[in-house]
């Protein structure tokens, strides 16, 4: 199996990852246009960026000034595309009218780490992927401001946030408990939200049974990693230790897609050890891709890395 990435730059930039399935993938825009590469565990992934970063643009439009943003921004948008795309999100609160169903769900990204949150119907569990979630059930589905209410009140309820760093869920991500306890922590959450029923719980908002789904599976965490050339052969879910900060020009990640959770790429790379990769850097980017280096390792890539704390071949684009 191999992962994509674009053999050359030709205006096609990197739109980030998506999970409309259960299966992660980059997605890439030139204009109007949009194609994507369907990642693959175990494949090979490689690329150098090019040039400077560029502002990805607002609800699928592109960015009328042509804006050059920081390296470090998950957000990568200039300050006026990023004030369209949020007065347009569902979390801004500007859509009170919208005739869609909304499902409220609970999720658990490991221990500790709980939040509640909304999603249209049609979307399904996406959402839940694009968060990392690693366990969630759904609690309630209803109209939009009753599904809103129903959130505002959990969270004063029960003392969850609105939402959670992703640097918090990458330091949990390496030690998630089995299965049963992630259920039964799901399990609890959804048993306190349903006492609050009638306490503040509008009543157009019908409550769901409990149906807790784990997608350790699909992001990969429960997968053994084969070796990395130079690196030992580890048991269990592969262990991420650092993430790259930021790209450069010029700058290159290359390794072994062993999992994905989120916007995150967890990638064994030559020496031992996992790097992540938010690709919410990638963003904006012209990405060309590059035959991984025998023993590069991630401290030759020329991108900078942070600690987190507590392949295969690659193929063409499309």
């Amino acid at each position: 199996m191999t992962c994509g990435v674009r053999e050359s730059g030709g205006g096609w930039r990197c739109a980030g990852l998506r999970w409309p399935g259960e299966a992660p993938e980059l997605e890439w825009r030139r204009g109007g246009r949009r194609r994507v590469s369907v990642l693959a565990y175990g494949a090979g992934l490689g690329f150098r960026a090019v040039g400077e970063r560029h502002c990805a643009g607002a609800r699928g439009h592109v960015c009328p000034l042509g804006a050059v943003v920081p390296g470090r921004s998950t957000g990568g948008r200039c300050a006026e595309c990023a004030r369209l795309d949020r007065a347009h999100s569902v979390a801004a609160d500007t859509v009170a009218d919208d005739p869609r169903t909304y499902r409220v769900y609970l999720a658990w990204f490991g221990p500790g780490l709980v939040k509640v949150g909304i999603t249209g119907e049609e979307r399904g569990a996406a959402r839940l992927r694009e968060q990392g979630a690693v366990a969630f059930s759904w609690l309630g589905r209803g109209p939009l401001m009753a599904a809103r209410r129903t959130e505002e009140v959990l969270r004063a309820a029960l003392g969850v946030p609105d939402r959670i760093p992703y640097a918090g869920k990458r330091a949990v991500r390496g030690r998630l408990p089995g299965p049963e306890e992630r259920a039964g922590a799901v399990a609890e959450l959804y048993e306190r939200a349903a006492g609050l029923e009638g306490r503040g719980w509008p009543e157009s908002l019908r409550r769901l049974p409990l149906d807790v789904v784990d997608q350790v599976g699909v992001f990969g965490l429960d997968r053994a990693p084969e070796a990395v050339p130079g690196g030992p052969v580890r048991e269990g879910a592969p262990v991420p230790v650092r993430a790259v900060r930021e790209l450069v020009d010029g700058g290159v990640v290359t390794g072994r897609l062993v999992a994905a959770a989120g916007p995150d790429l967890h990638l064994a790379v030559a020496g031992g050890g996992v790097v992540v990769l938010d690709t919410r850097l990638l963003t904006g980017w012209d990405l060309t891709a590059v035959a991984r280096p025998a023993g590069l390792t991630g401290s030759d890539m020329g991108v900078p890395l942070i600690d987190i704390g507590g392949g295969g071949v690659q193929g063409g684009l499309f």
